[in-house]
């Protein structure tokens, strides 16, 4: 299959693989169980493996409702996790106590407002709304220290396929104003996708931008690079940023640059340009303007990445009008994760379907502004094809 028939194959089915080495694999179905022996916040940590009917299996964790592991086929059937991520509960409570600071959220899920916010603050009808600042300098980044990542939220229901978490978000949490209450689920579809399906209510006017933020190497977790990963991205622009990763509000136009995965390319035949926003981010790290139509379900390709060596295909889709691609830059092999290897850097790659980051703060940018009565949603699949 062509990365281009792939493209426009978004829902169909896909044949069943064996899952060879499935040793490897986790317990299969309904599951609970206890994440190590840690509390967070006075509440034990839990693990839920769901799987769908093609063996493929997620694991996913009631503190900041992450994604632990995630099990998808290779060209010959070999089940592997795709996703970074710590072996214990204790790994990642550690590194949420530095959200911010060298945290990489690995399989987070991202709020009240995933990306950046200029000055950790922004107005919403005159009111101004001043947020907690955990990255310098003077940003908020992903909703602060006790944003959604760091939370205890509660599993409304679990069946064989999906679990859905909620929170309650009380205002004056970091400094977000009015209650704000989400739902999540995740789901194991039955045509190999990762479905999340995201919603959430508020009692005052208030900004949010939920994403979720795994770590993908389509060679397996603990494989050495995604740059060689061939990437595509159906966008005209991307949203340029001033050096401190802060939209602009200028829309640059990508044909012609490093930023244009319109074709499918390699990463590394981009990564080294001296693009001005390239140095800026120290590599990619930007939010792609999706041009990509939706179908009658509001939903849209936001890229599609293959590994040629293990012939895994992953396609992103998105109600949401943009994409965060972010190539691992600040990896730094301190990261010990699930196999006991170290994360060196750009050895995975994250895609946030989202709105723009710092929207609030810039009005020719679709707006992210919750208000009583409304309910914001948000759905994105990661749907897993191979290439023979």
């Amino acid at each position: 299959m062509t990365m281009k028939k792939t493209f426009f194959a978004i829902v169909a089915a896909m044949a069943l693989v064996s899952c060879a080495e499935q040793a490897k694999v986790p317990q299969l179905g309904l599951t609970e169980e206890q994440f190590g022996t840690a509390e967070y916040d006075g509440q034990q940590v839990k693990l839920y493996t769901i799987k769908n009917a093609n063996g493929m299996v997620a694991q996913l964790t009631n503190q900041g409702a992450k994604l632990v592991s995630l099990y998808a086929p290779d060209k010959e059937g070999k089940m592997e996790d795709v996703v970074l991520g710590y072996p214990t509960a204790a790994d990642y409570a550690k590194c949420d106590q530095r959200a911010g600071v060298g945290e990489p959220f690995f399989g987070a899920t991202i709020g009240r407002y995933g990306n950046r916010l200029a000055g950790g603050m922004f107005v919403i009808d005159g009111d101004t709304t001043k947020v907690e600042i955990n990255e310098m300098p003077g940003k908020s980044l992903h909703g602060g220290s006790k944003g959604y990542h760091s939370q205890m939220w509660t599993v409304k229901e679990q069946t064989e396929n999906k679990v859905v978490f909620t929170l309650h978000d009380a205002d004056g949490t970091m400094g977000y104003k009015g209650n704000v209450d989400v739902e999540l689920t995740y789901e194991m579809c039955d045509c190999n996708g990762l479905k999340l399906t995201y919603s959430a209510t508020t009692d005052a006017p208030t900004a949010i931008n939920l994403t979720h933020h795994s770590f993908f190497n389509l060679d397996g977790e603990g494989a050495e690079t995604v740059n060689d990963h061939v990437l595509m991205i159906p966008a005209k622009e991307i949203t340029a940023v001033n050096r401190f990763l802060i939209p602009t509000g200028e829309l640059m136009p990508v044909e012609g640059t490093a930023f244009d995965f319109n074709t499918p390319h390699a990463i590394s035949d981009s990564i080294a340009s001296d693009h001005l926003q390239m140095k800026i981010g120290g590599g990619y790290d930007h939010n792609w303007v999706l041009s990509s139509e939706p179908n009658e379900d509001g939903l849209r390709v936001a890229a599609e990445v293959k590994s040629l060596k293990s012939g895994r295909i992953m396609t992103v889709i998105t109600t949401e009008p943009g994409v965060q691609f972010y190539g691992g830059n600040f990896l730094n092999n301190t990261q010990v994760g699930k196999s006991g290897k170290t994360y060196p850097r750009r050895s995975a790659l994250c895609l946030e379907t989202q709105h723009f980051p710092d929207s609030p703060n810039h009005e020719n940018f679709p707006s992210t502004i919750l208000r009583p009565g409304e309910t914001y949603s948000h759905v994105c699949v990661y749907k897993f094809d191979v290439e023979k």
